[in-house]
């Protein structure tokens, strides 16, 4: 646990959502189970195993300690989050938590829930490709943008706010988008005309609406790897994937992402150049530096193909 200790002892006053230590990338011995997340101004503590009260006692007082250097008029607020095999139990160890809970990542802003749920409501980890769909935009003004798992909407408030003329946010829970729609106004970005429109569909049983609306410039696929009623990558990303030549338009991006340690670059790339050979492998988006992992095969994997101008 001292690499995580030492985190602490040495991290900078945190302005933006960001992670602080990732001992789930295995290089710190000894600290696998930990993550410490700063979702101003609260921090997430989460571990992949049971901790102990004295462990939790001890990175508690080490956070006090720091925080006082760092913040001496601001009480510590801190959320502790067990994380396994789908099951998880949160509880607020110290301070509090405010309601709403608005964060800010790269100028954007976001609504985000730290007391319920696995999922918080941004994934911190995808910031390499919420800011590589902020420059595309930019560099492309007016694009189509479909985004689908949309969750929150977090691709699509940075695609809108750097100059997209339309995303179309796909995602199976009403629940997500409307946190999304929330998103968009907390943003600035639900004036008329509407730039954004959220459909809360089963995106398997929706092709025909979602390709009414296409061809796209932009095409976001951001899945969970494993939803056991929903999708399951190493089945259903495939189905995805054969879709991606009819729905882009000429010249077009798709962004493939996937957060699972089990399938490396491979899974992904073979079966692009089998299932849309049409499209062009461009590269991979880099991670952020606080989530390096020992090896780049286990990481979450960003990659974005071209169509044919």
């Amino acid at each position: 646990m001292q690499a995580l200790l030492s985190a602490i002892a040495t991290m900078g006053l945190p302005l933006d959502a960001q992670r602080i230590f990732h001992g789930r990338g295995a290089r710190f011995p000894g600290c696998e189970q930990w993550a410490l997340d700063a979702f101003p101004p609260v921090f997430l503590l989460t571990s992949f195993q049971p901790a102990s009260e004295l462990d939790l006692s001890l990175i508690r007082a080490a956070l006090a300690a720091r925080w006082q250097d760092l913040a001496p008029d601001r009480p510590l607020d801190l959320v502790y989050q067990y994380r396994d095999e789908g099951r998880s139990e949160t509880r607020l160890l110290s301070g509090s938590v405010p309601e709403p809970h608005l964060v800010s990542e790269q100028g954007s802003r976001y609504q985000v829930h730290l007391l319920k749920g696995q999922n918080h409501g941004l994934f911190l980890d995808m910031a390499g490709g919420r800011r590589w769909v902020r420059d595309h935009a930019q560099s492309r003004p007016g694009i189509k943008v479909l985004n689908l798992f949309a969750y929150t909407c977090a691709f699509s408030v940075v695609a809108l706010q750097a100059g997209a003329g339309s995303v179309v946010n796909v995602d199976m829970s009403s629940g997500a988008l409307n946190i999304g729609r929330q998103n968009h106004q907390i943003n600035g970005l639900d004036g008329k005309p509407a730039r954004a429109s959220f459909l809360a569909h089963d995106i398997f049983n929706s092709w025909g609406k979602i390709s009414r609306s296409g061809p796209y410039d932009l095409i976001i696929l951001d899945p969970p790897s494993f939803q056991k009623g929903s999708f399951v990558a190493t089945k259903d990303y495939a189905r995805l994937m054969r879709r991606l030549p009819d729905l882009l338009a000429p010249g077009g991006h798709a962004m493939l992402c996937l957060n699972t340690p089990k399938l490396g670059l491979a899974f992904l790339q073979d079966q692009m150049l089998e299932l849309a050979p049409q499209l062009a492998f461009v590269g991979r988006v880099a991670n952020p530096p606080a989530f390096a992992d020992i090896s780049e095969d286990r990481s979450l994997k960003v990659l974005i193909y071209k169509a044919a101008d």
